[in-house]
């Protein structure tokens, strides 16, 4: 929807800061503005129009007792029913005011009302009183520097490079991509920016939890009608905008239930010219008459734009089809300013199957993590120990850890190459399947629930044949998702391992030296 940005250093001109907030653009170019209060206090925002396109809406909004300023990036789904529960006065017909008059109503626990992704800052202009939240699973971005009590906060890491004087790199996120792809435990590249922890809020300087996820435990499993309704309520919410909202479409399971359940007019897909899921997702928009649009990349295509990716946010790429996300998103941009997108499904029903098959069956070992999970070919244990240890690694329970870890940590890693491909459009992403509703009902559910008779997504699988939403053909067809043949790209000859490329080639462009061993 946005894109966010806050200071509270006053040595930070109000020059430098519109300097910093323009790195922003993109995220919301529909309108701009900065303020500084109280001497010190620089709010920015830039604003991509989803909701309520009046310029009542822009930010930094004011509230109605003209105390408090709030900035914010993303979407409420449940704000109109919000307004009806807490008997909320509001003079915009978007989610923005609903936000900042439950704060003003509810404190912190008006979190827990929330269905939707939101980075979100109040700030008090009477007592200078701070307060930052993020939606629970991270969904929207949010990155902060803390040095000498003043704060930076951004969606986008850039803009805090710009304002902050060290830009010192962070050896241990440095080993997390060599070894993941990703940063794990809030790490960035950055030794000075960290990510601002999903499911918790800062108040004056301390953060506090306010969300996680349910207890593993066996409780029973929904029956098919509950679970199409969750689905379908999550999909319908992600549909409420006041702009043309369409669907990525690959032709896999997730993307097509979410076409089937949509009703939406336009629907995409990217690939190349020797690999892709052209054929697949025509079916399945065929079926249901989207009006479908096929993007075919080129290898130069593919390694320019990576490039030019990679200098633009400062930080490197995660997985290697947030390219493809981007070119075809920003074909998505001409017809919808609003996609929806199957991330989620795989880490609550476990599509990862051949991990969640041997950890069923299997005691935990870091070891058996590390060839199982792995990406690059760099030895580093103590880098998966470190990464882990949110997740009680000394469990007896193996399948909690692995499902414990894919539904928060892989998930929000997934979640950041999603947001950052497709802001970089000006094009907002949403993602049914990441409903919090949806998560705590399904994640403590058995095993045997999600994957049967060697079945993994049996849910989803079973719903989508009995419920006659997709064909066989699609149901039971092998994931792809947007491939990316590595050793096609870079001309690899030799026996190396593709993902090493694809690395050094991200930490390169940044003008970081790589090894791919000890």
């Amino acid at each position: 929807m946005c894109g966010i940005l806050f200071s509270t250093n006053s040595e930070i001109s109000q020059k430098q800061f519109d300097s910093a907030l323009k790195l922003l653009n993109h995220r919301g170019p529909d309108y701009q503005r900065s303020l500084r209060c109280n001497s010190r206090f620089s709010l920015g925002h830039t604003r991509l129009k989803v909701l309520d396109l009046n310029d009542r809406s822009n930010q930094p909004m004011l509230s109605y007792d003209k105390r408090y300023l709030i900035i914010y990036n993303g979407e409420i789904y449940n704000y109109k029913e919000l307004i009806k529960k807490f008997n909320l006065q509001v003079n915009t017909s978007g989610d923005t005011e609903v936000i900042l008059e439950l704060y003003i109503q509810q404190g912190p626990k008006f979190l827990t009302e929330l269905n939707g992704m939101f980075a979100i800052v109040i700030f008090d202009l009477q007592t200078n009183d701070l307060f930052v939240a993020r939606d629970r699973l991270g969904i929207k971005p949010l990155y902060y520097s803390s040095t000498k009590k003043n704060y930076i906060f951004s969606s986008e890491i850039a803009p805090i490079l710009k304002l902050i004087k060290n830009n010192e790199i962070d050896e241990i996120g440095i080993r997390h991509y060599k070894k993941l792809r990703t940063f794990f435990n809030n790490r960035t590249l950055y030794k000075h920016i960290s990510m601002f922890p999903a499911g918790h809020f800062f108040f004056n300087g301390k953060i506090t939890k306010y969300w996680d996820l349910p207890d593993f435990e066996e409780v029973e499993a929904p029956q098919e009608e509950e679970l199409l309704s969750l689905i379908q309520s999550a999909v319908n919410y992600r549909c409420l905008a006041d702009v043309p909202v369409g669907s990525y479409l690959s032709g896999g399971l997730d993307s097509s239930i979410i076409t089937a359940l949509s009703n939406v007019q336009n629907t995409w897909t990217v690939g190349f010219k020797d690999d892709n899921e052209f054929s697949w997702s025509k079916k399945v928009s065929k079926l249901y008459k989207t009006i479908h649009s096929s993007l075919e990349v080129t290898d130069s295509d593919f390694l320019e734009t990576a490039r030019s990716m990679i200098l633009q946010r400062k930080e490197p790429l995660s997985v290697p089809n947030e390219v493809l996300l981007f070119l075809m998103t920003k074909k998505v941009k001409k017809l919808n300013t609003v996609v929806l997108s199957g991330e989620g499904a795989d880490e609550l029903f476990f599509g990862y199957d051949r991990i969640f098959k041997f950890f069923n069956q299997n005691s935990f070992s870091l070891n058996d993590f590390d060839r199982l999970y792995s990406y690059g070919s760099f030895d580093d244990i103590e880098i998966l120990e470190d990464v882990l240890s949110p997740f009680k690694i000394d469990s007896n329970e193996p399948i909690r850890i692995v499902s414990s870890f894919f539904q928060k940590a892989h998930l929000h890693g997934l979640l950041r190459r999603l947001d950052n491909s497709t802001m970089l459009s000006s094009v907002e992403a949403r993602v049914p399947f990441v409903d919090h509703r949806l998560i705590e009902r399904i994640f403590p559910v058995s095993y045997s629930y999600k994957i049967r008779d060697s079945v993994a997504k049996h849910p989803l699988k079973s719903l989508a044949k009995n419920k006659n939403l997709l064909p066989s053909e699609i149901i039971y067809r092998e994931k792809v998702g947007f491939p990316v043949n590595l050793k096609q790209v870079f001309n690899i000859q030799k026996n190396i391992n593709p993902m090493d490329i694809w690395l050094e080639f991200n930490l390169k462009n940044l003008g970081i030296e790589y090894e791919s061993r000890q």
